[in-house]
């Protein structure tokens, strides 16, 4: 079995129960040709960590974020990237299946991927508790 997504970081933040975590880019990241896909290419990003354990860290600790476990990251990918492209292309179908000109079934198109990532975002609370991270500080 492979093993979790891990990524090395500094922490920018720590509240209540979050710890906000800047993630380094790493090199296997910028030799990479699908970097751009999913926003490694995008520079330096921040992954909110919920833990019972925030008194354990502090501003500019070193730590490690993994997934909990690697079927998460595909998830992930599957709710970000794959399940809108079927969205997209599906309404776009029945749109032209049902006679629209290509303006109408444009809008009809966006507008069910908007509705897509509406609903995703209603759901993000539930994505939250099933898309974990854990968080291990480096000595």
């Amino acid at each position: 079995m492979s093993a979790p997504i891990r990524h090395i970081g500094i922490v920018q933040r720590v509240d209540d129960s979050t710890v906000y975590v800047i993630v380094e880019r790493q090199s296997a990241c910028a030799a990479c040709h699908a970097r751009k896909i999913c926003g490694a290419d995008s520079g330096e990003s921040i992954i909110a960590v919920k833990t019972a354990h925030t008194s354990e860290f502090k501003a500019g600790d070193r730590v490690e974020v993994a997934l909990r476990r690697r079927s998460m990251g595909i998830a992930s990918i599957l709710w970000g990237y794959v399940m809108p492209l079927l969205v997209l292309l599906l309404s776009l179908f029945a749109a032209k299946l049902a006679g629209a000109a290509d303006g109408p079934a444009a809008c009809v198109t966006l507008a069910a991927v908007t509705a897509y990532y509406a609903m995703l975002y209603a759901l993000r609370s539930y994505m939250s508790r099933k898309i974990q991270f854990t968080i291990i500080k480096q000595e």
